[in-house]
Parts: structure tokens; C-alpha cells; sequence
């Protein structure tokens, strides 16, 4: 397999799990927008797990909610410079390699991660430029944590 070969298959796999991230986000938000809106919280285990219907006008934990036009700024720039970077393959975080002067590519599991944030981050702003808000569902009751979604959770595990 040539390098252009194996080039256009890691982009493909980052692309594809973008994609797919979005698709998941918005189908299971429509779910919940079908089945728990204006409905009490749905309990799956009692205590720890429920599912739970929360518009969200804000950022993570309703922070910002009454300042959105600086959080689509940040949102639009994040997701723009994660993508370019993503797209532009090169590792600016290692050091160039002595024989080239090039930055080496970002590694698989880089670019898995911040696949994961970009299609997170696409998800819920297709939310808020559609209605305004970000519909959350999940609600881990336990420890009383803040109810999230499917993008949330991408953004999360690509981050960590």
C-alpha cells in the first residue's frame, strides 16, 4: 500500500467516524425529543441511571446560556481549527524530523480523538443553530452529574 493509499484510508476512517458521530447524536436526539419530551424522567436503573429530557441554551452545565453568541464563536473556531489541523495531518505537538524539516502525521489514535470532538461538537451545533438549544438526555442520577448527550460524550472520551 503506497503512502498516498494509506493517507487517504486514516482520512476516510476520520471522516467516517465524524460522520457517524453526528448521525448517532442527532438520531438518538430525535428519540428523545419522541419519546421522553414533557414526559417525567424515565428511570432505567433506579437511583443511578435515568433518562431524562433537558434543553440546554448554554455550553456544558447551562454555563454561558445567556451569552450564546460568544459560545458559537468558541464552537466555530474550536471545531474549524480541530478540523484543519486534523486534515492538514501533521503533528505539530512532536518535533520535525531532522531529515525532511516536516512535522511527522498526527498518529491514528490523535486522529481518532479528535474526530470524536469535531462530530461531538458538529452534533450540538446543529442543535443550537436549529433550535436554539441542545437537547441532553442522559442523566446519571448517582452522582448527580449533569444531564449530557450522545456529541457530549464524544467530545468527552476524544478529549480524555
Amino acid at each position: 500500500m503506497t503512502l498516498l493509499e494509506k493517507n487517504k484510508r486514516k482520512y476516510g476512517i476520520f471522516a467516517a467516524l465524524i460522520v457517524l458521530s453526528i448521525i448517532l447524536d442527532q438520531w438518538t436526539k430525535h428519540l428523545a425529543v419522541l419519546h421522553l419530551k414533557g414526559q417525567p424522567s424515565f428511570r432505567l436503573i433506579d437511583g443511578v441511571f435515568h433518562l431524562t429530557y433537558i434543553e440546554n441554551p448554554g455550553a456544558a452545565f447551562g454555563i454561558l446560556s445567556r451569552h450564546q453568541w460568544v459560545f458559537w464563536l468558541f464552537s466555530i473556531v474550536g471545531i474549524l481549527a480541530l478540523a484543519i489541523y486534523l486534515f492538514l495531518d501533521r503533528s505539530l505537538l512532536d518535533e520535525k524530523d531532522e531529515s525532511t524539516g516536516k512535522y511527522p502525521p498526527i498518529s491514528l489514535s490523535v486522529g481518532l480523538c479528535l474526530s470524536a470532538i469535531i462530530g461531538g461538537g458538529i452534533g450540538n451545533m446543529i442543535d443550537r443553530i436549529r433550535l436554539g438549544y441542545v437537547v441532553d438526555f442522559f442523566d446519571f442520577t448517582l452522582i448527580n452529574f449533569a444531564v449530557f448527550n450522545v456529541a457530549d460524550s464524544f467530545v468527552t472520551v476524544g478529549a480524555v
